[in-house]
Parts: structure tokens; sequence; C-alpha cells
């Protein structure tokens, strides 16, 4: 039997454990090897150690002065909204009527959805992400055109036909049941086929009926393994309006959590304006928050609460919500997270966000072991990240005297221009060009 063995020489770091309550949280290696096989993690670990188990004649690409890490994890972003990226606009729910519904319209077409499909995941690669929980529009041809450029690239990648039965313009308008009906059948055709997985996707509490949410959490029961994906909690008005529509819901979350749709795998987006209660409640059902700090940032939202989602155990992790977020990157948005736990109050070491970008992402979404790091057996998705893409981040740096020092440097200065090269299951899918 033949095996595809490859090895990759550079500094290595991925994480064990969340930071900020680990003293044991992350493997670094400055001179390491990364072994990987048939797609996935052989070995990781001091070049020295493990040079001696490769076979004669193994090749050995050398990425000396760069660091190896595993691939980002987006949990929170929208693909039908790339082109209307940097649209101005005065708040959220504006921000919805002039821009976003007008776009998405468009992806009734299937030839658009497929040209948004095909940009959209190359600028995730090109920013060295490999895996993202992505919104579709509620046409089922834009989940198709999304997996099916997804799987010609080989990508482990999380998606959904939004649901959307009132409070939205006619032409983006479904049913709760042909809803219900066209998850289900897309569910059928489309979650563990390859590695594409699906997510039950309302878009969000407003513009869903009673009866829609009700079929999407019997969906979520239905089919335990798959994902769901929403938003909660972004916008102050946005939650005076669900206090409105359900007079009986003890708060945002709990509408949510009286249709069965607070369990692992459930993500929700923002997570801003909640309570204690509420904070309590997601982690003792192990639901999750994807951060969004650009986005939050663009619309005015708020700001994120790291202390105290940290004080009631929420699994959280880092998301661009692209087009409200302003960057397909996510060391630019680990740089604008920085910035809103200090006005928050806390502080953010930069091996932390590291951590919610990659391993926190995987645990929340209920995949360690699978995808966000580089534990034996988990799916080889890397990404190469220079020091020195940059003049300026080439001369600060080189000044760094702490892995801590590189890597906020790395957070607060880097962008697209630090990823070297992105591989998915092994194989190379995006390189940096150079001139």
């Amino acid at each position: 039997m033949t095996t595809n063995l490859q090895a990759y020489r550079g500094s290595l770091l991925h994480f064990l454990a969340d930071p900020a309550f680990s003293d044991q949280s992350h493997d670094w290696h400055e001179d390491g090897l990364l072994i990987v096989e048939d797609g996935k993690i052989q070995a990781a670990g001091d070049y020295a150690a493990l040079r001696a188990s490769l076979p004669p004649g193994t090749l050995v690409h050398d990425y000396s002065g760069k660091l190896l890490m595993p691939g980002f994890i987006d949990t929170h972003i929208h693909y039908p909204q790339t082109d209307m990226i940097a649209s101005p606009s005065e708040g959220l729910l504006p921000w919805l009527e002039t821009y976003t519904f007008p776009s998405e319209r468009q992806f009734e077409d299937s030839a658009h959805a497929a040209n948004v499909a095909d940009f959209f995941l190359d600028e995730l690669l090109r920013c060295g992400t490999t895996t993202a929980m992505v919104y579709c529009t509620v046409h089922p041809q834009s989940v198709d055109a999304f997996f099916t450029a997804s799987e010609q690239r080989g990508l482990r990648m999380v998606a959904g036909k939004v649901m959307m039965d009132r409070n939205c313009p006619d032409f983006l308008r479904d049913t709760a049941e042909t809803s219900a009906r066209d998850t289900e059948a897309l569910i059928r055709h489309w979650h563990k086929r390859g590695r594409s997985l699906y997510a039950i996707t309302p878009r969000f509490a407003p513009t869903s009926t009673e009866r829609q949410l009700q079929l999407a959490g019997e969906l979520a029961a239905a089919y335990p393994d798959t994902f769901i994906q929403t938003h909660v909690s972004e916008n102050e008005a946005e939650c005076a309006w669900v206090r409105e529509l359900f007079p009986n819901a003890r708060s945002y979350i709990d509408v949510y959590d009286s249709y069965g749709m607070l369990r692992p795998r459930a993500m929700y987006g923002h997570c801003i304006w909640l309570d204690e209660q509420d904070r309590r409640r997601m982690a003792e059902t192990q639901s999750a928050a994807a951060i969004c700090p650009t986005s939050n940032l663009f619309l005015g939202s708020g700001l994120f609460d790291f202390e105290r989602a940290d004080d009631a155990g929420v699994l959280l992790s880092l998301a661009t919500d692209v087009g409200g977020g302003t960057s397909f990157s996510m060391l630019q948005t680990m740089n604008e997270a920085y910035k809103v736990a200090r006005l928050k109050g806390s502080y953010l070491p930069a091996l932390r966000m590291f951590y919610l970008a990659t391993l926190g992402a995987a645990r929340s979404m209920q995949l360690e072991g699978t995808i966000g790091s580089f534990a034996p057996g988990a799916e080889a998705d890397f990404i190469v990240i220079d020091p020195q893409a940059t003049p300026l981040l080439q001369r600060r740096t080189s000044r760094s005297n702490s892995l801590e020092e590189l890597l906020f440097a790395l957070a607060l200065l880097g962008d697209d221009r630090a990823i070297a090269a992105t591989y998915a299951a092994g194989r190379q899918v995006h390189v940096r060009e150079t001139t």
C-alpha cells in the first residue's frame, strides 16, 4: 500500500488548551517538523527529534523562518455578502434593507452563486482560513453552489440555507414548510459528504415565525450531528424588536431555547447583549458564541464582554461576519478583538487570540481532534505565516523577545499578506504571489 508522506520544516505552534485557563496551553517548536500522511497529521514536534523517523528520500518542504499553525477557523460569515462588504449604513437593520437583501436576491441565479462562491473561498484561503461556518441565502441553489466549490477544493466547510419567512422582502421569503423541506433535502444530500457539514440556519428570530422556528428545532433534534447557526443579541434595536415579536420569551436567547435550539454544535453570532442567565444557559447546553469584532464596531452594535463570558464558561471563537465584518482576515479580526476587550476592561493576550481562531473554534464546533490542532490523526489543514511579509512586520518581529510578542505583532500588524501558503487535507490550496 502506497501512502502520500510529506514533511514540513519551520517553527510549529498549536494549542492544547485555552491559555486563559491553563499554563500548559500550547506546543511550540522553534525548529519543528510537521509530518503529514494521506491528508492527516502523523506527527508534529522538534525537527531534531523527528527527522530520523522520515523514510529515506522523503521530501522536506523548508519553511525555516516561518510559522506553521493549524488553519484559521471562522465561525460566522455570509458568502452572499462578499460583493457588498464595506457598504455604508447607519445601523444593522437599515443595512440589511439597503444592501444585504438586494445582494442576496441575485443568488436565485446558480451561475452568480457559483461565481461568488469561487471568489469567496479563494479569499478565505488567501487569508489562511481553512474552515468556516457559512450562511448561504434562502435559495437551495446557493447551498449547492457553495458546497460544490468547497468540495472541488477539498475543504472542511459548514454551511446552510437561510430560513426566513417574515419581516423580509417577498423576493427572499420562504415558508415554514418549504424551508424545512428544503433544509432536510440539503442535509441528506450534503451533510458528511466528503468534508462538507450542514448547518440548520434560521437567519435570526425576527425573520422567522414561531412555526418556522419550531420546524427548525425539530430538524435539529432529528439530525443531532448537524450544526445550528443564527444570530442573537447583536444590536439593541434588534433586541427590542425581539421583545415585541416574542413577548412570552424571557430573553432573546430564550426564544431559541424554547424550540430546542440550544445544544452542542449550535453557534450563535454576536452574543453582545446577553444577561448572566443567558450565558449560563449557553454554557449548560454547550452552545457557542461567535465573536464578531469588526462587524460589531462597523455597525456600532456593541462590545463583546470576554470577562463575563469566561466567568460563565461559554464556548468562544472568533469570526469575521463578512460582509458586516470589514475583513476576511482572521489576523485583522484579532486586531479588533484585542481593542474590544480593552474597551470592556479586559486584556486579550495574543496566545489566546490565536487559540480562539484555531483549537477554540474547533472545540466550539465540537470538532476537536478533526480540525484546529496538530494532534495525530487530525486533518492536515495548516497555514504558513511569514513574520517578514511586510517591511513593518519584518522590522517589528525581528525585535520580538518572546512567542507572545511575535504573535501579538502578527495579530496587530498582519493581514492576508502574512499568509505565505495554505494547505487543506495536506494539499497546497494557496500560495502567496511574490513580485
